[in-house]
């Protein structure tokens, strides 16, 4: 195809000429097919953080009328159950019980709401219920994880990364199609899964085709982006398609946006098992590494920030400040906002100022914050705080993030998969422990005290963060720190492209190759 010089040696300046717009376009194209890759990741995050959110608004409503259909049917024939208490949930990322018991606000009593208040007996067993649904998602993902990153190591990322498509695009089918406790619970755990090999796999990819620290914490910063925009659109777009339709149609469209993830992502990354040319650290050596776990638990500590907040908040500010359904969901919106702008602005700042004390910072305006938040009179004075632990944790996210991946570069072998499910394991623990530590210490002393305890904590915890300032490189078994076995180099704290490996990484995973002859 390339080879334009014929038998007599003839038009060897076209030769030459085509030698340099061959070489051209080998890098524009792998510039763009790593571009691709960082929208796959973004595209995947978003889709699963949606899916993870548009159920809150349209579940509780729709379990309670499965529960009592044949009561509808007998007492309010020809009447269609909606709900208008959608808006409470946006910008939230885990949802209390108290989005079933909460009171409505109608002007008018219909039927169905009527039944409703007749059938209070039946609401906390509805509660337990839907918690239990809602619960099973990160606790399934918790226990995935650190199956996963092994399997990436084994498979490459292609495969796991199309597995989380699989099981993301099943799970939407059967939450559009159920009509069952069972079945429900069923696509809630099963995204579990689906999160574990899509988070796991893309943030290993993320860290292998940018190796370069700057560009690594954009891409990273861009990616977390796309989780931000997902708890932020999922509940607005399930109350508002549930309000006018019925509860297929939300997952239907949702169902077909992943569909087509999935078919990019069988363009662009062909599926298929090429295991790592190297072998990757084991799960026992990064979790022995005190670096690394320094690292994890800052994650968890961060994002402990809101999640306490987000079972306690609406309480409070209910309880406090008498406010209604729709303040007590928009009271959400300036942590989202927030975060989604600190992880893109952290994801470039974080390579110029060090991405140690951009973690610092954040840890530090963090429990700074989650102490003024007591101090509001109105709703109104709760966003500046809001935004500015939103934009914290967004800097803590990704700082912490291309941090992890330098370790493994550093101190182990340049394979991924297994410190980012690290990473993943990390925010599941924060968003399980956080509401229920939460709920016992308000009980116990109240929840301006809660919030103390919680700043107090992250402060203490903020020094350790220095120790991140200049990891040493971990001296193997050779004596010899042997940099063939790192995609970048970081001598002297300088990162500087492999270029040899990186297209050896480029041409294993899209099979892309020229005749050069």
């Amino acid at each position: 195809m390339y080879n334009l010089i014929d038998e007599n040696g003839e038009r060897q300046t076209d030769n030459c000429f085509q030698k340099i717009g061959r070489k051209f376009f080998d890098f524009n194209f792998k510039v763009k097919q790593r571009t691709l890759v960082l929208m796959i990741v973004f595209v995947a995050l978003l889709l699963d953080n949606v899916l993870l959110t548009v159920i809150v608004p349209i579940m509780p409503e729709y379990l309670w009328t499965i529960n009592h259909n044949e009561k509808i049917k007998l007492f309010c024939p020809g009447e269609k159950v909606t709900n208008k208490d959608w808006t409470s949930m946006i910008g939230r990322k885990h949802f209390g019980s108290e989005i079933l018991t909460s009171t409505r606000e109608n002007d008018s009593i219909s039927c169905i709401e009527e039944l409703k208040s007749n059938s209070l007996s039946n609401i906390s067993s509805e509660s337990i219920a839907i918690g239990l649904m809602f619960a099973s998602k990160p606790v399934v993902q918790l226990i995935v994880n650190p199956l996963v990153g092994p399997i990436t190591n084994r498979m490459g990322y292609t495969v796991p990364m199309f597995t989380g498509f699989v099981v993301l695009f099943i799970s939407t089918i059967v939450f559009a199609f159920a009509e069952s406790y069972k079945l429900l619970f069923f696509a809630r755990s099963f995204q579990g899964i689906g999160s574990a090999c899509s988070s796991v796999s893309g943030m290993g990819m993320l860290a292998t085709f940018y190796p370069d620290d700057k560009e690594r914490g954009e891409a990273f910063g861009f990616a977390l982006s796309g989780l931000a925009m997902g708890v932020l659109i999922g509940p607005s777009f399930g109350g508002i398609m549930y309000e006018y339709t019925d509860k297929q149609v939300p997952f239907i469209i949702l169902g077909a946006l992943v569909f087509l993830d999935g078919v990019l992502q069988m363009i662009v990354l062909k599926p298929s098992i090429k295991p790592e040319p190297q072998l990757g650290a084991s799960l026992k050596s990064l979790l022995m590494d005190p670096y690394i776990v320094l690292a994890a638990a800052c994650i968890t500590i961060g994002n402990m920030g809101i999640a306490v907040l987000e079972p306690s908040l609406p309480i409070w500010i209910k309880s406090t400040m008498k406010a209604s359904r729709l303040e007590q969901g928009l009271v959400f919106l300036p942590f989202s906002l927030s975060y989604l702008l600190g992880t893109n602005v952290f994801g470039y700042i974080g390579h110029k100022i060090g991405r140690w004390l951009g973690t610092m910072i954040g840890m530090l305006l963090i429990s700074i914050f989650l102490l003024i938040i007591p101090l509001a009179v109105d709703i109104g004075s709760l966003i500046v705080p809001g935004t500015i632990i939103g934009f914290a944790i967004g800097m803590v996210d990704s700082s912490i993030l291309p941090i992890m991946g330098y370790l493994v570069d550093i101190r182990h072998v340049s394979v991924y998969g297994t410190v980012y499910a690290i990473a993943d394991v990390a925010f599941c623990v924060g968003f399980a422990t956080g509401p229920a530590i939460s709920g016992a210490i308000i009980k116990a002393i109240g929840f301006q005290w809660m919030l103390t305890v919680a700043a107090i904590v992250c402060f203490l915890f903020t020094p350790l963060i220095v120790f991140l300032r200049n990891p040493p490189a971990k001296v193997h078994d050779s004596a010899t720190f042997i940099k063939e076995q790192c995609p970048v180099d970081y001598q002297k704290n300088k990162i500087i492209d492999n270029s040899n490996l990186a297209n050896n990484i480029y041409r294993d995973v899209y099979d892309y190759q020229y005749d050069y002859n």
